[in-house]
């Protein structure tokens, strides 16, 4: 009994001594060897590393800052407030650092050649890593965070649901009264209400945020933003919740207990589960015996169980949902925000637009074929991505050692993207690279900058956005819209403050006012 009690501890030992030793190689020592690695070949970064934190502490501090900062709004360089960190870090070393986000080593890459390798890699070799566990909650284990074989097979059963096609049919429930046209009824009811002014003013982040969420319900899953109302609210409240712990250091397995902020994200996410289950019953009680579960993005991730080891389960379909009403609607909402403030400002492209939309559209409901030919809005729209890209930037992680140009990448290393960087380097978009100019884009993407991939705003390569498509025509279809029926300007209660809250948001909102087209 003794001599097993003695193997035992001895066991217990070993497995003791290797944590404490696996600890302190990720502490102290990965730190030292990295760092001593990287400066070999000429990347440096901030000296402030701290046991465990990294350069946490100097990233929330500059982030705090950086959001009392109130900005001229006819500035749209705002890495200095979105990226602070980045903003002053590459100008003290150079535009490749590297820093420390708590114990994960990260390589700021700016170049637009290499941020092309890494993307464009179809075998693996920069591979999405792995998030917290809140931000899994979130936006569920789809097709945004999974990998490998995982990532292929799920990205193939999705395909479908955006080929062109489908996605032409769309664009009238796009525009239908339950969506669109309900929104700007509801602006000229106001205008009725407001008519001894003539005019009224919109706090448009919010409304386009119920907009783009009624759109992607009704689109894509089959229901009206009132029966999905329950998972958006609980979701908004959990990103809310996520954003202000990001710069925390988190330690694996806190997830598990039952602090005042778990406790509410587990009470969210189970209310989310619960909304998104119920609209996925719902499509199971209508489907008849001989037909499908519908051709919209919830119908065929349900039509895979027909396809045998293709076969989504419940939770699954969840996640994808999850991912879908995140995904769906907070990029649309973003990109509809920031174009009609940089349209709120330069009231000349305001109108060349509407007289384009009046000659091809008229009054019309826009149809795919009208859509394909509005080349000034679909260049409004790519300059207001370049400017106020709705995700402002990319992380891969080398899942061996790699050489990226001149660089040597160590296995586990973080490759971090700053496409607000990019998007602003005068190298490629020339010295009005921080104003806006819609014709940089008039011989389409490829041409509108010295390198063809300088534009990342819906990313690149084989993990590229499968809903860009979905994205840009939805976008053109409500700008469209809004553009036959109401000129607008900015409120001057307006404050140019954008802040990253997972997607570029503005932080006070963008009051505008907004007037009828006198016809």
């Amino acid at each position: 009994m003794g001599y097993l009690i003695a193997i035992a501890m001895l066991i217990l030992t070993i497995v003791m001594i290797t944590k404490i030793w696996r600890v302190c190689i990720i502490l102290f020592w990965r730190p030292y060897a990295f760092t001593k690695h990287f400066r070999k070949q000429g990347v440096i970064g901030p000296p402030s590393y701290s046991c465990v934190h990294g350069s946490l502490h100097d990233i929330k501090t500059m982030m705090k800052d950086a959001r009392k900062m109130i900005m001229d709004k006819h500035s749209h360089d705002i890495t200095q407030r979105v990226l602070p960190h980045y903003h002053i870090w590459s100008s003290l070393y150079g535009e490749r650092f590297l820093y420390w986000y708590g114990t994960e080593p990260r390589i700021c890459i700016t170049d637009a050649e290499l941020a092309k390798e890494i993307l464009s890699n179809k075998f693996g070799f920069y591979e999405k890593p792995k998030v917290r566990p809140s931000f899994v909650t979130l936006i569920g284990y789809g097709l945004v965070l999974l990998r490998g074989v995982d990532w292929v097979k799920r990205r193939r059963i999705l395909n479908p649901a955006f080929s062109m096609d489908k996605l032409k049919v769309m664009i009238s429930r796009m525009a239908a009264p339950a969506c669109t046209i309900s929104m700007l009824d509801e602006w000229k009811r106001q205008l009725a209400i407001e008519a001894k002014n003539k005019s009224f003013t919109i706090e448009m982040s919010q409304e386009f945020r119920e907009l783009t969420s009624d759109i992607i319900a009704h689109t894509s899953f089959g229901t009206s933003f009132v029966h999905g109302r329950e998972a958006f609210d609980a979701q908004t409240q959990l990103q809310h919740l996520i954003v202000a712990s990001t710069s925390d250091v988190f330690i694996p397995g806190t997830q598990y207990f039952p602090t005042k902020s778990n406790l509410e994200i587990w009470k969210l996410d189970k209310k989310m589960k619960k909304s998104l289950q119920c609209i996925i019953e719902s499509r199971l009680n209508s489907q008849s015996v001989s037909s499908s579960y519908g051709d919209d993005l919830l119908g065929i991730m349900m039509d895979t169980k027909n396809d045998g080891p293709n076969k989504l389960n419940m939770n699954e379909i969840i996640d994808e949902c999850k991912t879908f009403f995140l995904a769906g609607h907070e990029t649309t909402s973003s990109l509809l925000v920031w174009t009609v403030f940089l349209l709120s400002l330069h009231k000349d492209w305001q109108d060349k637009l509407r007289q384009e939309v009046m000659q091809i559209c008229g009054m019309e409901i826009p149809d795919p074929d009208m859509l394909s030919k509005l080349k000034m809005v679909n260049m409004v729209l790519l300059e207001a991505l370049r400017l106020y890209c709705p995700a402002i930037e990319l992380e891969r992680m080398a899942s061996k050692d790699m050489k990226l140009g001149d660089l040597m990448i160590p296995r586990g290393t973080c490759l971090m993207i700053p496409i607000i960087m990019i998007h602003r380097s005068k190298e490629y978009w020339g010295e009005d690279s921080n104003e806006f100019n819609p014709m940089r884009f008039i011989n389409g993407v490829s041409k509108a900058a010295k390198h063809p991939n300088a534009l990342l705003a819906f990313s690149i390569g084989p993990r590229n956005c499968i809903g860009q498509n979905f994205a840009m025509m939805e976008a053109k279809t409500v700008i469209t819209l809004i553009l036959q029926r109401f000129c607008w300007s900015l409120s001057p209660d307006y404050q140019h403050a954008p802040v990253n809250n997972l997607t570029l948001q503005p932080q006070h909102g963008l009051p505008i006012i907004v007037k009828p087209l006198q016809f």
